[in-house]
């Protein structure tokens, strides 16, 4: 007879529901093994079962403190028979103790129903510090935030810092790879992929994202081959499957993507999310499916009521059908495309909202359309991007400089906005630093304002919303800074068309003077005098008060 023998007893006796036994013969096993915690913590089962729930705990105690220390569940089960006892203060306790020191992480899903007790029997919620089974998830959650947000310079640091930590956390490793791609350092981000694929040699995240890395680099040969490998996977999980949806979509596969998406769509966790059903339909439509593309956008309007992307699919579709166009490709990105979004915020009136400025959608497609859009779409992402001005945009722009084969032009167009970007940052620092320089009036006068709305009448008609709202700082700048010995403004049309000349010049646009002068009827001579008057006031920023002298004459 051996600590085996009893063992197999007690689990005769437990099939015929003989508690009693079963507990004499497990704790014959104990004697036989008194260094096998298994068999204290079967005695601690069966104590709890027959509710026992103070001795069941005092043998897991014994366990922890005598016999095994590493055996953390230990302190779940302690946990249950504390609830059991009604000591709740205590379960927490020994909950919050399992959380934060078990690292297999068996009971978790328990462990979240009895903390969602504890919470409604203590009227509050539990803290957990840290999950010890889920060690960088709470990491990796915020950095694939951070990669929707387009913050991918913030994600890049993070998720470097969880796969330094965790060299085999994969869905970190891919998160990272986009990361990478996303911020141009394309070597990177394909070297980190094929870590991926040397663990995990099947990992679906990491042979889509190295099939779409094959495809930017014109590798056809090596895309083909993934993309054959792809076309012929059904995946099982919902996360995986959409994953290869909008991969098969990027790769130009639409019918393999219409397939998987449809797919998705019988699943009552994703069909009440308007955006798939516009993934849906873009991939019907780039099939060539048009009235099935339809009804997807009409329901994924019923879902979104508020949103103008279905109305304005559904409205390119009509058109289509007028002008008898035979194929239509739209975008997967679940937002307007650039050119609409450009023109409907100019028709508006009204620059980039702080809400659109802080979308995720928005925000991430920018970034993506500075790497892969066409020319005229990188020049309009550029000068919108000096409207977000925050640190990401800056890395972007810095990043985008670095490019070897990006255009000269557009180049020039993303130092001049890291200039007014920087120009902008200085004259923060100095509105702080002294009084005078802040660029806030109390009133606005009239005769202020005409010099603003004459520029607005004559200004060159390429001239967009946002090279105004330029001219209209630049002016407000001007009127700060010698504030409040302002003369009188009499000569409109003189500081309009100077306002006009340097906000060209701040922006890359070569005029003379001449030009200028001619839409507001003056002289070449006049506009130079005012622009210099201008620009001798900015100048002059640095200087001190006691050396700061305002003009005197009447303007």
């Amino acid at each position: 007879m051996n600590a085996n023998f009893f063992f197999d007893r007690a689990v005769k006796s437990l099939d015929r529901f003989q508690y009693d036994k079963a507990l004499k013969y497990f704790r014959k096993a104990v004697e036989y093994e008194p260094d096998n915690p298994v068999n204290h913590c079967n005695v601690a089962g069966i104590l709890s079962e027959m509710g026992d729930y103070k001795g069941s705990n005092e043998v897991l105690q014994h366990i922890l403190h005598k016999v095994d220390s590493s055996m953390t569940e230990c302190h779940f089960y302690m946990a249950n028979n504390y609830a059991n006892m009604g000591l709740f203060e205590e379960a927490e306790h020994a909950l919050v103790t399992y959380l934060e020191e078990d690292s297999a992480g068996q009971f978790l899903d328990e462990a979240q129903e009895l903390m969602e007790l504890l919470h409604y029997e203590l009227n509050r919620p539990t803290k957990v510090n840290r999950i010890k089974s889920r060690e960088g998830m709470v990491e990796h959650e915020r950095a694939r935030e951070l990669l929707e947000e387009g913050k991918f310079a913030q994600a890049v640091k993070l998720l470097e810092e969880i796969v330094k930590d965790r060299p085999d956390f994969l869905a970190a490793r891919n998160n990272l790879a986009l990361a990478y791609y996303y911020t141009g350092r394309f070597n990177k981000a394909k070297q980190t992929i094929e870590e991926v694929l040397e663990q995990e040699p099947g990992n679906l995240h990491g042979l889509c994202n190295l099939a779409i890395f094959f495809q930017h680099e014109g590798n056809h040969e090596q895309s083909h081959r993934l993309v054959d490998m792809l076309s012929v996977t059904v995946p099982f999980h919902q996360e995986h499957l959409f994953k290869l949806a909008t991969t098969m979509g990027i790769l130009g596969k639409h019918d393999s993507a219409y397939s998987h998406f449809r797919r998705l769509l019988k699943d009552e966790e994703y069909n009440s999310d308007p955006s798939l059903y516009h993934y849906t339909a873009v991939a019907a439509c780039n099939s060539g499916y048009y009235e099935a593309a339809a009804s997807y956008w009409r329901q994924s309007k019923k879902l979104d009521p508020g949103s103008v992307i279905p109305d304005f699919y559904l409205a390119q579709l009509q058109q289509r059908k007028k002008t008898g166009m035979k194929v239509m490709k739209v975008s997967y990105h679940y937002h307007l495309p650039f050119e609409e979004q450009f023109k409907r915020w100019e028709q508006e009136g009204e620059m980039m909202t702080e809400e659109a400025k802080r979308n995720p959608l928005i925000r991430s497609s920018f970034f993506w359309a500075l790497r892969h859009g066409d020319p005229h779409i990188k020049l309009q992402v550029i000068r919108t991007l000096e409207l977000i001005a925050d640190d990401e945009v800056r890395h972007a722009l810095q990043s985008f400089l670095q490019e070897p084969d990006e255009d000269a032009t557009l180049k020039d167009a993303a130092r001049l906005v890291l200039q007014q970007l920087e120009s902008k940052k200085n004259r923060i620092q100095d509105s702080q630093a002294d009084i005078k320089t802040k660029e806030v009036l109390p009133d606005w006068h009239p005769d202020w304002q005409k010099v603003v709305d004459t520029a607005f009448e004559n200004m060159d008609k390429r001239s967009d919303l946002f090279w105004k709202r330029e001219l209209e700082t630049l002016w407000s700048g001007f009127l700060s800074r010698l504030y409040p010995d302002i003369p009188n403004i009499r000569n409109t049309s003189g500081w309009a068309a100077a306002l006009e000349y340097i906000t060209a010049k701040m922006r890359g646009r070569a005029y003379t003077y001449e030009e200028v002068a001619s839409r507001y009827g003056i002289s070449s001579s006049t506009v130079r005098r005012y622009a210099r008057k201008i620009d001798q006031v900015f100048e002059n920023k640095d200087q001190s008060d006691d050396n700061f002298c305002p003009f005197t004459e009447n303007i």
